[in-house]
């Protein structure tokens, strides 16, 4: 890990782009302002940390689910019966 002491007003370059700049030093916080192109992500590393918790549930998830519907269509053939119920579809002649 790279270490830097700055102060308020002074910035530090990440790559050609990106700009650190320390905008205010409180008692226990620092104010940064992030100067990045659109294409750049930005994210506090929390916000980060929970949308791959989110992700990685979700996909546990879903395999789970998968799992169960195979265990409940397992043994059925054919196609289903037909929808009367739904709206616009009416039995041929």
């Amino acid at each position: 890990m790279l270490v830097i002491r700055r102060r308020c007003g002074e910035s530090v370059m990440i790559g050609p782009d990106v700009e650190l700049e320390i905008l205010d030093i409180g008692y226990s916080q620092v104010k940064l302002g992030i100067r990045a192109p659109r294409e750049v992500t930005v994210l506090r590393k929390e916000i980060q940390l929970t949308k791959d918790q989110n992700q990685a549930a979700s996909q546990a998830l879903q395999a789970a689910s998968l799992d169960q519907l195979r265990g409940v269509f397992k043994g059925v053939s054919g196609s289903p019966p037909p929808c009367s119920h739904v709206r616009g579809s009416r039995p041929r002649d």
